[in-house]
């Protein structure tokens, strides 16, 4: 298959793959959560230690120029990545929940009021969910929800328009691909519609950005929000894009050293473009390691890699669903890499357990999406999440072990 030709041509490029745990060797399953690194990442992350880092930006010796360059340079790749139209529009953050607050806070709090509305959907990861309760509460604007029908997590977009008309909603945040259902939602319609009733959009892609092309340009969104740690970078590392317009009267949301233009005793003024918002000494050798991974990613072709995926999330639903008593969560055909299910009655901690002693890596739980969770009736459930470095026989296992755990259990 071209999707196991895939990882047959890139799976020995990570290290951390060729091991067995528990004497099987690994299947890592678990990319939802954070992807693998590729030697070229991790070398070049070293490398930078061994010969370039120093402060950025603000030394004028060699080693400060040289670290300078190689973290404007990951902006300006970062840009790229996105399709951004200006290095300006890219700020560096820990990941995608810092950015979601940055927003959250530094929008929020000049843009909304009481009256206000905020709207995201019932399939939000706490990190966008969480932050716009607060930002309600802070403002005392409204958070309201878009209605989750189904196993399957369909949303009717169709009725987007409606609910926009005569209702103040100034905000709509919502995931690109969600990371419990695995559903794949349809960005560049949502955001032209918000944009057509004067609605500002967020877009939460940490389960699209490493996965499938993702131009911010023909998506239309105002705010953008990716990890590093999930597209083969390192962790603490992620980018908010924003809209220059947008972010060119947005105030800052930490404050300290980098990001002043100038300071007395009684004021400050602020630098322009994205290191107002970069408060701090930055986390530099994660920029570095983020531009290799993002070049790393176009060099085999994002839409290689989405092909792949999706492959694999498809086969994955059919292979297990043939398992007794299985409920599986998401869409059964147009979905990403990522499958959410309950065997029988065995709770999804056992289950990614017991799938451990055979060198299979899942993970358990509520996947940051307590009340999803909770409206579908469901604790937990077991995620098999996949990446171009994955294979059919890789599922084949899974669904052996499944059906070893069946009988373990009793089910």
């Amino acid at each position: 298959m071209a999707t196991d030709l895939l990882a047959c041509t890139h799976r020995g490029d990570f290290p951390v793959l060729d091991q067995k745990v528990n004497g099987s060797p690994l299947v890592y399953l678990d990319n939802a959560a954070s992807t693998q690194h590729p030697a070229c990442v991790i070398d070049e992350i070293a490398r930078y230690y061994r010969e370039d880092h120093a402060n950025v930006h603000r030394g004028i010796h060699a080693l400060s120029s040289r670290a300078t360059k190689l973290y404007e340079d990951a902006r300006a790749c970062a840009a790229r990545f996105l399709g951004a139209d200006s290095n300006d529009s890219i700020i560096f953050t820990r990941g995608t929940t810092e950015g979601i607050n940055l927003v959250a806070s530094s929008w929020g709090t000049e843009h909304l009021g009481p009256g206000d509305i905020i709207l995201i959907t019932e399939m939000e990861h706490h990190a966008n969910l969480i932050p716009w309760q607060m930002a309600a509460r802070r403002t005392g604007a409204t958070l309201q929800y878009l209605p989750v029908h189904g196993d399957e997590g369909i949303i009717d977009w169709s009725l987007l328009d409606r609910r926009f008309k005569g209702s103040p909603v100034r905000l709509l945040a919502f995931t690109h691909v969600s990371n419990s259902l695995g559903c794949i939602n349809p960005v560049s319609q949502i955001c032209a519609e918000a944009r057509r009733n004067g609605v500002i959009t967020l877009v939460d892609a940490a389960q699209s950005a490493g996965h499938a092309p993702v131009n911010v340009q023909e998506l239309g969104c105002d705010f953008l929000v990716f990890s590093g740690h999930k597209c083969c970078g390192p962790t603490g590392i992620g980018v908010l894009y924003g809209n220059p317009e947008l972010l060119a009267d947005l105030a800052p949301y930490q404050f300290g050293g980098e990001m002043i233009s100038s300071v007395t005793y009684e004021s400050a003024q602020w630098k322009s473009g994205p290191h107002r918002f970069e408060a701090g000494t930055p986390h530099i050798a994660g920029a570095v390691g983020l531009a290799t991974a993002l070049d790393y990613l176009d060099k085999i072709g994002r839409p290689a890699i989405q092909t792949s995926d999706h492959h694999l999330g498809r086969l994955a639903y059919e292979r297990l669903s043939t398992l007794p008593g299985m409920r599986i969560l998401g869409p059964k055909t147009e979905r990403a890499g990522i499958v959410s299910f309950q065997l029988g009655t065995i709770h999804a901690h056992d289950l990614v357990a017991y799938a451990d002693q055979f060198g299979i890596a899942m993970r358990g739980g509520h996947h940051c999406n307590q009340p999803l969770m909770r409206k579908l009736g469901l604790h937990a459930t077991a995620r098999a999440s996949f990446y171009f470095y994955n294979t059919e026989s890789e599922i084949d296992r899974l669904v052996d072990v499944l059906h070893r755990a069946s009988r373990y259990f009793g089910v």
